[in-house]
């Protein structure tokens, strides 16, 4: 039992460092694009993600992990795409408020050209709500992959996951063995709150308004 959450861990921790690496960089490049450049393509992007997000996420995601098959990779990249559209909203914002401040005017104003203005003034300034966002979608994408795993489309056996392990044995024998359910879950829980610790300790550490108190 403690083998199968060790391992449940690894897989756990595969699927949720892997997608959120994907959906940092899906993210990042969707909202300062829209941002920085505006007008129809921001217009036309941002009417895309509205109706990605009208949709339930987890009905959207079953649907495609039912076409594609259940593996670690693809489980990975449809949870990475999947939260970096729907973060692209915040890292947007932060982008259209950090592109009007007077040193973008003159940056451009002494001719730089837009991925100078981009890389070295618009990003460095984006990159700490990037890093609070990725740290506190995680714990997110690891409740999501065990969602998905309880159901039977996460991450296929042999592999352990800790969805996996409610769903198989902790339904089959919760009465007679409550431990096979209330060991998973509890570790479960203990990964989710411990990451969603670490992104409210960075959000306090990267944010510059929180540094006084």
């Amino acid at each position: 039992m403690a083998t199968r959450i060790l391992y449940g861990a690894r897989v756990s921790l595969y699927v949720g460092f892997g997608a959120v690496g994907i959906a940092s960089l899906i993210a990042t490049a969707l909202g300062i694009f829209c941002a920085y450049w505006g007008g129809r393509v921001d217009l036309l992007l941002q009417r895309v993600v509205d109706a990605w997000m009208a949709f339930p996420g987890l009905l959207i995601l079953m649907s495609i992990m039912s076409l594609l098959g259940p593996s670690v990779l693809n489980i990975a990249l449809v949870l990475g795409i999947a939260a970096g559209i729907r973060e692209s909203r915040i890292v947007r914002g932060v982008a259209l408020s950090i592109r009007e401040n007077t040193y973008i005017e003159s940056a451009r104003a002494m001719g730089s050209g837009h991925l100078r203005v981009t890389f070295m003034h618009i990003l460095p300034n984006v990159l700490p709500t990037i890093i609070v966002v990725a740290t506190t979608g995680l714990s997110t994408v690891i409740l999501t992959e065990a969602s998905l795993s309880f159901l039977g489309l996460g991450v296929p056996p042999p592999h352990p996951t800790w969805g996996g392990m409610l769903s198989l044995s902790g339904l089959d024998h919760m009465y007679r063995a409550p431990w096979l359910a209330i060991w998973p879950a509890v570790a479960l829980s203990l990964a989710v709150f411990g990451f969603n610790m670490l992104g409210d300790a960075l959000r306090d550490l990267l944010d510059p308004r929180l540094k006084g108190g």
